[in-house]
């Protein structure tokens, strides 16, 4: 059932939260093998089935015992056909295992979701290219019939939404909002940003979502900051106008390093959970519609639990 794709509950002014680093707290902590950063690749098999479920549920039991609202994202930020292909799965494989990501997040749904604790299920697209560098760059159009097949399988599914993460270039970002529009999906864009605050592609923040929202009709829901520290956007988002409305959500790293040297690193660097906690708390202050937060890159459950607590107590 598509349960709130017509009435999303987290634009009611209400706290949700999301989970964390999925693809490093696997990797660094559970110490699974993931090619290609890919963690849809588990769903090829029960124990890999068994991993996300467990990973997942540890975010919901967070959300049911602080009873807050929680977006449950699928796995599936390298599930498109160039990083597919990289694994050996063509067109039908990856409309497969897309289906399959949701089927998990309706089995988590169906034993956590209380009245206090809606879960909305969203459909995860990544970059076409690496989320860290502007590579394999396209026009807004090509980006739109490029991510429009994984849009159009998460609309025959379940889902709630589709969430486009860590698109580094705006052009991307429109194509996946225009793609979202055609299959009357509700979306939301989370742009990510180097250590002065501004895309990979050296367009301001605000640029971005305007101009995203003006070639789009205004269509993504709202927007996000995702895989960079607070440290890296703060003073772009004080300094900012209008356009600071409409972003609703973070999903920050724990670590302060640039994303040259998060790519160049052996280790996982955790940096503070309650300190990454109290600078949400300050960004609340700066973005007036944040209602929704999770973490990225070295993140755990340490980190959501704390921001979670910071962002209820603002």
């Amino acid at each position: 059932m598509r349960r709130y794709r017509k009435r999303l509950p987290q634009l009611k002014n209400r706290f949700f939260m999301t989970d964390g680093g999925l693809e490093t707290t696997l990797m660094f902590h559970e110490g699974m093998d993931l090619p290609c950063f890919a963690a849809f690749d588990l769903l090829k098999d029960e124990a890999g089935w068994a991993a996300l479920h467990r990973y997942f549920a540890t975010y919901a039991r967070i959300a049911r015992d602080n009873r807050t609202g929680l977006v449950l994202e699928t796995p599936t930020w390298r599930a498109n056909p160039d990083w597919g292909a990289k694994l050996g799965y063509d067109a039908a494989a990856l409309a497969d295992v897309n289906r399959k990501s949701v089927s998990l997040l309706l089995e988590l749904r169906a034993g956590f979701e209380a009245p206090e604790t809606p879960v909305v299920i969203a459909g995860v697209l990544g970059p076409r290219g690496d989320g860290y560098r502007v590579d394999a760059r396209m026009t807004a159009a090509r980006a739109r019939d490029y991510h429009a097949a994984q849009v159009d399988t998460f609309a025959g599914t379940d889902a709630d939404m589709v969430s486009g993460y860590t698109l580094n270039y705006v052009e991307e970002a429109i194509g996946i909002a225009q793609a979202a529009r055609a299959a009357a999906m509700p979306v939301s864009i989370s742009f990510t940003v180097e250590t002065d605050g501004r895309l990979p592609s050296g367009m301001a923040l605000g640029e971005a979502i305007e101009r995203t929202d003006g070639e789009s009709g205004g269509h993504p829901v709202y927007y996000m900051i995702n895989c960079a520290h607070p440290t890296h956007f703060h003073d772009v988002v004080a300094a900012g106008g209008a356009w600071t409305r409409r972003i609703q959500g973070i999903r920050a790293n724990a670590s302060k390093r640039s994303h040259k040297e998060l790519d160049e690193s052996p280790d996982l660097d955790a940096g503070n959970p309650v300190e990454l906690g109290a600078q949400y708390r300050e960004l609340k202050t700066l973005l007036p519609h944040l209602s929704i937060a999770g973490g990225c890159c070295g993140t755990d459950h340490r980190h959501v639990g704390e921001i979670c607590l910071a962002l209820k107590a603002a």
